[in-house]
């Protein structure tokens, strides 16, 4: 969130022990004077929130949430350790109307959650501090100016006026869990001599020289101090008052680059003051700009002058009922965002904003941040001046708190506003508004020139929404159910959303966490996300995407064989995933991004999500991570054209690589091959048609139909110099359903160093390959194994394994009957 006060020089209390809570009807109390000794408390962490609270002392059901807008929180706590003296308390958010006390007087009233405090305080010694937090549930009743158009899929309407999360607000996808209580950090900071606030910082990369330029303001009088980055040093000069300024270039800097494409090298800030120390953190040099396209429709990030193909996923939250903000909690998830491949996440409108911890991992991993600020569907006021005050203090304080964050690539003055003013019928005049063209605009331009900005996602084409110009939320192949040709036919250009299905966990999640019987259950299908309003769901999306890969029928199929209809679905939203991208990598293809919705689910279940809410990658993860490759082959079908061959090098060497192309009969014969040796260049795609492999016509695509079909997969294969597996492609001419075989692999672990590695071998080509080791994860899962090489799969130890014990498991294919013991 960030606030203006730093803690350097400075010393900083978390405020986090001694919270006690309780509940009343609204207005029951009016201050801490009500309170009755006699009433019920229980403990209530902080950072944290009544749902957390209520969670960890019983009284709360996350999977049948109680709501907990129409009561009044109360938390209490009382200083003991606080020595009396003058002090600032910071409240670093409060969700949502909350009123502070101190020894029973009133010293803040807060109406956004986004908003952080800094009140200077007298303390006492055994001072009391209490916090109201006001039931909102009753007040979004009340009456507003009138909108202009009402959205669907949030309730209730009167949300606009308030400025607090949409998380619990939103039916047929997310749990109605609400957002109230101290859920960032309270902190008591006192001063000293070298109190230093007002930090402001910009790392620039010009010319390939880093330029950083740092002021702020400090108590003392005429410091010694000086500015350290990378191994130079630059002093301090007084700008006026007691503000100082330095100005330090770098000119044989390191860039700072997503992790698919370099390093995301990052350099330590160090403000020296009279022979100490003090660290400001960390940041990077990049240069970021906009790439219209040749036609100026399109859209698209160049980095250090570099076109980035921007994949990921658009984050939701590590925990609906917490709403955590540290980085053990982020952690998890965004080094399985950046092991997946994914170099963006997008943090949308309808979600929270994150906090600088957030964004130090995607600086250190690499990944870049698109940033929606949280105004999401409403047509939201245009002339309150209260609440025109809370946007300016919200945007300000965000990007204060991510100034110096190389990994902040996109701003974005929110989603779905321009799209749901359109859809119902209105002129253009209406989707645009004050709120996203000038207000926030200018602030982001003022603090963070180097961040491009964007009005609202989606927008850009004759209808905000158009997936053929500008920014997109594309689900032609999704929600609407077009067939996959639809990802060319459509002509994306970048897609901050796509892709929604609902994706089946591993069945160890549910075993541990929805053990019901799947599909059947109703507690199943409560889990299975919808538009709200809508006749269908994202179960019924998967199943059209079923049935047309595999020639099945989706309901008959879980009627009769459930376990199996569920290992169909684990692998069809794979398939559709890598089936996609290749469209949209391809070289000729116009996309230059596209950001999966979601990254993780909020409850365990078929949710949207690619990661499951325990942690645990679901199968279409696997998939997204071949999908993604820096070092990337595919391959497309072209019709009478043939069967192209795409190889992507995003990387900055030249690549020397040997390219082998096999199509198979049956699984296992050859019917053609060939291969070729080629260099690639740095940042390249290459094209060239698989007969050029051959040297000769073959019907690769099975498109001319001479007599009976000679091949019934193709398998591509990319390898190094050394012979090293980099990455494989495959295309099915007559459809996955006719290259299912009852392959036979033979298997074993072997050490590798500190790790295991399992070496895979098949007779024929195998279909969905499912790794299941308990107590590891594979570095690898649903996989298809082609005949003629050894696959090696990392399995990674998880909580529960025995250390120098050989892991043993089991290996099913999706189109055999036998299962390997290992």
């Amino acid at each position: 969130m960030g606030g203006r006060l730093a803690s350097v020089g400075a010393e900083e209390t978390l405020l986090c022990e001694g919270w006690n809570l309780v509940l009343t009807e609204p207005g029951a109390w009016l201050t801490p004077h009500d309170i009755p000794p006699s009433s019920r408390f229980i403990a209530a962490p902080v950072p944290g929130t009544v749902a957390d609270a209520l969670e960890r002392a019983g009284l709360f059901d996350r999977e049948n949430p109680e709501p907990l807008n129409t009561k009044d929180a109360w938390y209490v706590c009382r200083l003991f350790d606080a020595q009396p003296g003058d002090a600032i308390l910071r409240f670093g958010g409060l969700a949502t109307l909350c009123h502070v006390f101190l020894n029973g007087q009133e010293i803040l009233s807060s109406e956004s959650m986004f908003t952080a405090h800094e009140i200077p305080v007298t303390l006492m010694g055994g001072d009391d501090l209490v916090l109201c937090f006001r039931a909102l549930g009753p007040r979004l009743s009340e009456p507003g100016a009138r909108a202009r158009w009402r959205p669907q899929m949030i309730a209730p309407q009167g949300l606009r006026n308030f400025r607090t999360t949409l998380l619990g607000h939103m039916p047929g996808w997310c749990p109605e869990i609400h957002a109230v209580g101290p859920w960032r950090p309270i902190t008591l900071v006192r001063r000293n001599m070298m109190s230093i606030d007002n930090v402001s910082i910009r790392a620039v990369l010009e010319n390939g020289v880093g330029r950083l330029s740092v002021s702020l303001h400090a108590d003392a009088e005429n410091p010694e101090m000086l500015l350290r980055c990378g191994e130079v040093e630059q002093g301090f000069e007084k700008i006026g008052g007691n503000h100082y300024s330095a100005i330090l270039k770098l000119p044989e800097v390191t860039p700072w680059w997503p992790h698919t494409h370099g390093t995301p090298h990052l350099y330590e800030l160090t403000l020296i003051s009279h022979g100490t120390e003090y660290s400001l953190g960390k940041t990077g040099f990049r240069r970021i700009e906009i790439d219209r396209g040749a036609d100026g429709n399109g859209f698209g990030l160049r980095v250090n002058g570099e076109p980035v193909f921007c994949r990921g996923a658009v984050w939701t939250t590590a925990d609906i009922v917490r709403l955590p903000g540290v980085r053990a909690d982020y952690e998890p998830y965004l080094r399985l965002a950046a092991g997946a491949g994914m170099n963006m996440i997008r943090i949308g409108g309808t979600m929270a904003y994150e906090t600088p911890e957030f964004f130090g991992l995607c600086d250190e991993l690499g990944i870049l941040v698109w940033q929606d600020f949280m105004f999401a569907n409403f047509d939201y006021p245009r002339s309150d001046k209260a609440f025109t005050g809370h946007v300016h203090a919200e945007v300000e304080g965000f990007i204060h708190g991510v100034q110096a964050s190389p990994s902040l690539a996109v701003l974005c003055g929110g989603s779905e506003i321009y799209q749901q003013a359109a859809m119902l019928g209105l002129p253009q005049e209406f989707w645009r508004g004050p709120l996203t063209e000038d207000v926030i605009p200018a602030i982001a331009e003022r603090m963070r020139p180097d961040v491009p900005y964007v009005p609202n996602s989606p927008n850009g084409g004759a209808m905000p929404f158009s997936p053929n110009a500008g920014v997109t939320h594309y689900y032609g192949i999704g929600a609407y159910m077009r067939p996959l040709e639809d990802a060319r036919r459509a002509d994306v250009r970048f897609a901050a959303e796509t892709l929604a299905f609902a994706h089946a966990p591993q069945q160890k999640t549910l075993q541990r966490h929805l053990d019901v019987p799947a599909v059947h259950s109703p507690q199943w299908k409560a889990r299975v996300p919808r538009d709200r309003g809508a006749s269908w769901d994202f179960e019924d999306v998967r199943d059209f995407y079923l049935e047309q890969l595999y020639n099945v029928d989706p309901a008959a199929l879980r009627r009769q064989d459930p376990e199996r209809y569920l290992d169909l679905s684990r692998a069809v939203t794979g398939e559709v995933l890598m089936e996609t991208y290749a469209e949209w990598r391809r070289k000729g293809s116009a996309c230059t991004g596209a950001l999966v919705w979601t990254l993780q689910d909020i409850l365990p279940g078929p949710g949207w999500g690619v990661v499951d809410s325990t942690g645990e990658p679901k199968p279409v993860w696997y998939a997204m991570r071949r999908a993604f490759r820096p070092i990337q082959v595919l391959l497309t079908d072209e019709g009478t054209n043939g069967l192209d061959v795409h190889l992507i090098n995003e990387t900055g060497e030249s690549l020397p690589v040997e390219l082998e192309v096999l199509c198979l009969r049956d699984g296992k014969q050859r019917a053609v091959g060939g291969s070729q040796a080629l260099i690639l260049a740095p940042r390249s795609k290459e094209k060239l048609a698989a007969t050029e492999l051959f040297g000769a016509f073959f019907d690769t695509t099975y498109a001319f139909r001479f007599g009976p079909p000679s091949h019934n997969v193709t398998v591509a294969r990319l390898r190094s110099a050394d012979g090293g597996m980099l990455a494989e492609a495959f295309h099915f001419p007559l459809g996955r359903s006719k290259a299912f075989h009852d392959a036979t692999i033979d298997g074993k672990v072997v050490e590798d160093g500190d790790n295991w590695t399992l070496e895979l071998q098949a007779d024929r080509f195998a279909q969905s390959v499912h790794v299941e080791v308990p107590n590891y994860r594979a570095a690898d899962d649903w996989f298809h194994l082609a005949p003629g090489s050894q696959k090696r799969v990392r399995l990674h130890a998880l909580a529960g394994a025995t250390q120098g014990k050989a892991p043993s498991g089991e290996i099913r294919t999706l189109g055999g009957s036998r299962i390997l013991a290992i």
